[in-house]
């Protein structure tokens, strides 16, 4: 039943207006029909008082068993064509007779018909009497002075005549009515929603805009605010439910600003002492004189540690680069060189993987800045080598589909957990809580700029995980 509903707002409103005005005609029909045949019925019943048995007393002076045979004495004066007329002796019908233009009265009735004429009740009130050979009648019996029945009927063809007629004009009248009020309707609802499609289109540009992070300028607001109307007051708190929003995104965008500064700044000031401490680690280790095992152990721990945190500046400065729209070189790369040098440093970095390589025939190049996507190119084979046992298969695939180059990465590897699939390309998810595999030193950040260098260049970066196979799919325009 809801199905046939209208979906929209104008159709229902429309549709409850045409329904409402319908059963409104319907019912003032019914009422003038029901009062005009009351109306009517009323004439007829008070002509049959008035013309009493007058004309089927008249009847009583024809020969027994021939109603046909002699109309001289049968009075039709003051009676009206179609007048009925009978007599009835000891309850059967003795004589019957129809008023006509002409002076021929006679009318033939079946048996079913006396028996009806015969069973009208002499009570001084009309009743409804279907004859088989005249249609219907208001009869009315009297008593007669002979001990007899006089029942006098006049025709209800011309009651049911005015009621067809009035039931055509109705249809008609209300018909037209109804076309016209529906796309009056029709319009005024139309014109009354304008309002709220107004509301509705600002709230629609409102879903389409990038609340995700960034700065964000909210549309105007709606200039409908009249508080006496239900789509003023919507209006009203969609306005306010937009300056919150607005303010809302105005203070993440600030605080995100005020962090990204703190994280380049803070990358930029730590990169020169933290270079320092891993100079001089190695400096010290480089010293001729004998060290003990224990201090050369510990220099060589501050140099790993330092040469790790120094990654770690780097990419941290790097993302708050990218953040802050830094443009990035524009120059053409051929990225099939790329990948090979990306693979034989992975190769040499864990030889225990099986590196697959599938490359085109052909070389593929693109415009971009070559470090950043050399860059995208190891963190995913850094990804797939440290985050899955030795003896896994990784295949590294680049393919040029039309404008786009997609650089593929998969493994055969324990795959991805369900849960951590869905913020595996956010910043600091640890790598020991993505995948499980030997390595669990990264900061989490590896990803991260994956998804951040792509989508610099007007790319993407998608990972599909399963257990038993992860891949990795980084789509890049080849002109940016």
């Amino acid at each position: 039943m809801r199905r046939l509903l209208p979906h929209t707002l104008r159709a229902r409103l429309t549709c409850g207006l045409v329904v409402l005005l319908a059963l409104s005609c319907a019912a003032v029909g019914i009422a003038a029909v029901i009062t005009l045949r009351s109306f009517l019925t009323e004439r007829l019943d008070q002509q049959l008082t008035q013309a009493g048995g007058t004309f089927p007393a008249s009847l009583e002076h024809r020969g027994p068993g021939e109603p046909d045979a002699d109309n001289d004495h049968v009075d039709t004066r003051r009676q009206v064509p179609g007048t009925f007329g009978a007599r009835l002796l000891r309850g059967e019908v003795t004589a019957a007779g129809v008023v006509r233009s002409g002076a021929d009265t006679s009318v033939t009735l079946t048996a079913a018909d006396k028996a009806a004429i015969a069973a009208v009740p002499v009570d001084g009130h009309s009743h409804k009497l279907e004859l088989s050979a005249l249609d219907d009648y208001r009869v009315k019996a009297v008593a007669g002075d002979d001990g007899d029945v006089l029942v006098t009927g006049l025709p209800l063809s011309g009651v049911e005549g005015a009621v067809t007629r009035l039931i055509a004009v109705e249809g008609a009248v209300f018909g037209g009515a109804l076309l016209v009020a529906g796309a009056a309707g029709a319009f005024w609802v139309r014109w009354s929603l304008r309002p709220l499609r107004r509301v509705a289109a600002t709230a629609a540009s409102v879903t389409a805009l990038p609340l995700a992070s960034g700065e964000v300028a909210l549309p105007d607001r709606v200039p409908d605010t009249d508080p006496r109307t239900e789509v003023g007051q919507v209006g009203i708190a969609l306005n306010r439910m937009l300056g919150h929003v607005e303010s809302a995104l105005g203070k993440r965008h600030s605080s995100e600003e005020r962090l990204r500064r703190f994280a380049a700044d803070a990358s930029h000031e730590l990169r020169t002492p933290v270079a320092s401490i891993r100079g001089h680690a190695e400096l010290a280790r480089l010293h001729p004189d004998p060290v003990p095992s224990g201090v050369s152990r510990a220099l060589e721990r501050i140099a790993a540690e330092s040469a790790r945190m120094g990654g770690m500046v780097d990419d941290l400065l790097l993302l708050a680069r990218l953040d802050a729209g830094r443009p990035l070189a524009r120059e053409p790369v051929d990225l099939t060189r790329l990948v090979l040098d990306a693979v034989d440093d992975a190769r040499a970095a864990g030889p225990g993987h099986r590196w697959v390589l599938d490359l085109p025939e052909a070389p593929i190049t693109m415009t971009g800045d070559p470090l950043r996507l050399q860059q995208i190119t190891g963190n995913l084979l850094a990804n797939a080598r440290v985050h899955t046992p030795p003896g896994t298969r990784v295949t590294v695939r680049l393919r040029q589909d039309g404008a786009v180059v997609r650089l593929v990465v998969g493994d055969d590897g324990p795959g991805i957990p369900k849960d951590i699939l869905p913020t595996v390309f956010e910043r600091f998810a640890r790598a020991d809580h993505t995948r499980p595999g030997p390595g669990k030193h990264g900061a989490g950040l590896g990803l991260a700029i994956v998804t951040a260098v792509a989508t610099a260049h007007g790319g993407t970066a998608e990972v599909r995980s399963r257990p038993g196979g992860t891949v990795f799919t980084v789509t890049l325009p080849r002109a940016t």
